[in-house]
């Protein structure tokens, strides 16, 4: 069986840590739930995935069909209830946000 994906124009790529107590589980059923609630549910989104660095550092990884549709989801988070709980678990001042456009 073989996946097509939708074209891949943009991406969000976030990096961050962890407040300090909270738990990589914690992390992963909220990068599920803002997933499922939010980012599923909105025109041109593509994919979205969790990473863990070597040095306990994570990357949090959002495809869109464009650059600025990767710009309009991430602009989403802030003010939806699952995005805010999500934000809400990072430390405080480690989260370093890029946007990138597809060029090949």
């Amino acid at each position: 069986m073989t996946t097509t994906l939708p074209p891949i124009g943009g991406l969000e790529f976030a990096s961050f840590r962890l407040r300090p107590g909270v738990s990589e589980h914690t992390l992963h059923q909220a990068a599920q739930a803002v997933e499922q609630h939010l980012l599923r549910h909105q025109p041109g989104f593509v994919s979205h995935t969790l990473w863990r660095g070597d040095d306990d550092s994570y990357v949090d990884l959002v495809l869109a069909d464009s650059h600025e549709r990767a710009v309009a989801l991430c602009e989403l988070w802030p003010d939806d209830p699952h995005g805010a709980h999500f934000l809400s678990l990072l430390a405080p001042g480690s989260a370093l946000l890029a946007f990138y456009r597809r060029i090949a």
